[in-house]
C-alpha cells in the first residue's frame, strides 16, 4: 500500500475508486465499506483508495474554537489506522491537510479540484451521513449530480450494525470510556491494540519493582508513544504483546500520562511482560515494532503519594491480570470441551 501526503504526487495511480473518511478506529462498519470499495475497484479496474485527513476535521474546528476539549478522543494512532486500510485491500491511501484553507474550499471547487483534477476519481463511495465543503454544504444529492456531468460513479452505504446497534467511531469511543474491551472487540471485529516501535524510558520500572520486595529487574516496560494528547482508552489493562517472539506474550499494561511520575502531559503506553524472552537480553526490545492487544481493564490510571505505593498497586495490577488471564483460560478450556460434546 502506498500513503501520499498531499494530492501532487506522480505515483499516485491515474484512477482512482474512492472512499473519504477519518477512519478511526477501521470499524466493523468501516470494513464492510472498504470492502464493497475494493469490490467495485477490481470490476472497473481502479485502484481503491482511501481518502483520510491530519488533523481530523473535528479537531481543527475545536481547536478554531478554543475549546480543544471539544474533538473526539483518538482511537487509533495513524500508524494502526494505515495498517487496517492495508489489510482490508486499499492500494493507496491520501492523507491530506485539513487546515483554513482546506475547510473553506466550496463543495465544487473540492469536487473539481480534488476528486477529478487531482485523484481521477471514477467510483466514489460514500456513507448515508457524509457531507463535504465549506460549512458542510456539500451532500450526497450534489456529489451525484456532478458525477453525472463529470464522469464518475458514486454510491452510498447505509449504516451496518451489530445485533441492532449502529456500529460507529463514537461507539468504540463510548466503549472504550467504559472500559468494555469486549463490545470494543465487538464493534472493531478484533481485539483494541496499540502499536508502535519500542523507545526508551526512564528505566523506573526497574527500580519500582526492587522497591518494596520486588523480583529481578522489577517492572521493566515495554514504552510506546500514543501521539494524541487524548487517547480513548485510558487505564490500567491485562495486555498481550506480539512482536518479541513466534508466541505473544501476557502482561499488563498502563496507558495513559503517568500522574505519580511525569507532569508533561505526553502519553505512553507501558507494558511490563510477565515473563521476559531469555533471547531478548535485558535490552533486547528497544527499537522493535511491537503490537499491544488491550483485553480488559483493571482499573483507571490514578496519582499515588510515594514510588512505594506505586510499586505496591503495579504488583496488585499485576497479580489481577495473571487471574484474569487464568479465568479466560478456564473458560476457553471450558466452553471447547462442551463443543466437542455437542459435536459428539
Amino acid at each position: 500500500m502506498r500513503v501520499f501526503r498531499g494530492l501532487h504526487h506522480p505515483d499516485l495511480a491515474p484512477a482512482c475508486a474512492l472512499t473519504i473518511g477519518n477512519f478511526d478506529g477501521v470499524h466493523r462498519g468501516h470494513q464492510a465499506m472498504l470492502a464493497l470499495l475494493v469490490s467495485e475497484a477490481a470490476h472497473r479496474g481502479l485502484a481503491p483508495t482511501v481518502m483520510s485527513f491530519e488533523p481530523n476535521p473535528r479537531d481543527y474546528f475545536a481547536a478554531l474554537a478554543g475549546r480543544p476539549e471539544a474533538a473526539p478522543t483518538r482511537i487509533a494512532t495513524l500508524r494502526d489506522k494505515l495498517g487496517e486500510l492495508e489489510r482490508c485491500g486499499i492500494r493507496q491511501v491520501v492523507v491530506l491537510r485539513f487546515d483554513a484553507a482546506f475547510a473553506a474550499q466550496s463543495p465544487e471547487v473540492f469536487i473539481d479540484r480534488v476528486l477529478v483534477a487531482g485523484l481521477g476519481v471514477g467510483y466514489v463511495l460514500v456513507g448515508d451521513d457524509f457531507r463535504f465543503g465549506a460549512r458542510r454544504a456539500g451532500d450526497y444529492a450534489m456529489l451525484d449530480a456532478a458525477g453525472a456531468s463529470r464522469g464518475f460513479d458514486v454510491a452510498r452505504m447505509n449504516s451496518y450494525e451489530v445485533h441492532g446497534m449502529r456500529v460507529s467511531s463514537s461507539a468504540v469511543r463510548a466503549a472504550l470510556a467504559a472500559g468494555d474491551m469486549k463490545e470494543v472487540e465487538a464493534l472493531l471485529g478484533r481485539p483494541y491494540s496499540v502499536s508502535g516501535h519500542v523507545i526508551h524510558g526512564a528505566k523506573l520500572g526497574r527500580a519500582l519493582g526492587e522497591s518494596g520486595g520486588g523480583r529481578g529487574d522489577g517492572f521493566r516496560t515495554l514504552n510506546l508513544r500514543f501521539p494524541h494528547p487524548r487517547p480513548a482508552a485510558m487505564g490500567i489493562f491485562v495486555a498481550r504483546v506480539h512482536g518479541l517472539g513466534a508466541a505473544p506474550l501476557a502482561g499488563v499494561a498502563s496507558l495513559g500520562r503517568r500522574p505519580t511520575v511525569d507532569d508533561s502531559g505526553r502519553v505512553l503506553l507501558e507494558t511490563h511482560v510477565f515473563d521476559w524472552p531469555a533471547s531478548l537480553g535485558a535490552e533486547g526490545g528497544y527499537g522493535k515494532l511491537v503490537r499491544v492487544e488491550l483485553l480488559a481493564k483493571l482499573r483507571d490510571e490514578a496519582r499515588y503519594d510515594s514510588l512505594e505505593a506505586l510499586a505496591g498497586a503495579i504488583r496488585q495490577d499485576a497479580e489481577d491480570a495473571r487471574a484474569w488471564l487464568a479465568a479466560e483460560t478456564r473458560l476457553h478450556a471450558a466452553t471447547g470441551r462442551q463443543t466437542t460434546r455437542d459435536r459428539i
